[in-house]
């Protein structure tokens, strides 16, 4: 895996359950436990996906006696919204070509019928 963060970041994203774990904890801070409860998996495996999670900077966990809470950490989600907001513009910017030049084919002076 390479150390860039938003090939980590995209990485943890991919994942549907990982996702859904970031649904959850938008809603506030959850155990791992409270965050396992919807999965039909292992609390292993739940666990290590907040572990990617975490190494994405995406989720942080404090530390409150034996409780844990995991707590979402979206300022990683930034620099993905910057990187596909240039593709956005890119087809907004083709596809309004696209546009004008279907409305031009329609233009009575183009229309090869009359």
């Amino acid at each position: 895996m390479t150390d860039d963060p938003l090939s980590q970041t995209l990485n943890a994203l991919a994942d549907p359950t990982r996702r859904a774990i970031l649904a959850r904890l938008s809603r506030g801070e959850a155990s791992v436990n409270d965050l396992a409860e919807p999965f039909p998996m292992t609390l292993a495996a739940v666990s290590k996906h907040i572990k990617v999670l975490e190494s994405a900077g995406l989720v942080s966990r404090g530390r409150n006696a034996q409780y844990r809470p995991c707590k979402l950490e979206a300022a990683p989600m930034r620099q993905v919204v910057t990187y596909l907001e240039f593709y956005r513009r890119f087809w907004d910017q083709n596809l309004d070509q696209l546009d004008a030049y279907l409305t031009k084919l329609q233009t009575p002076e183009n229309d090869s019928r009359n």
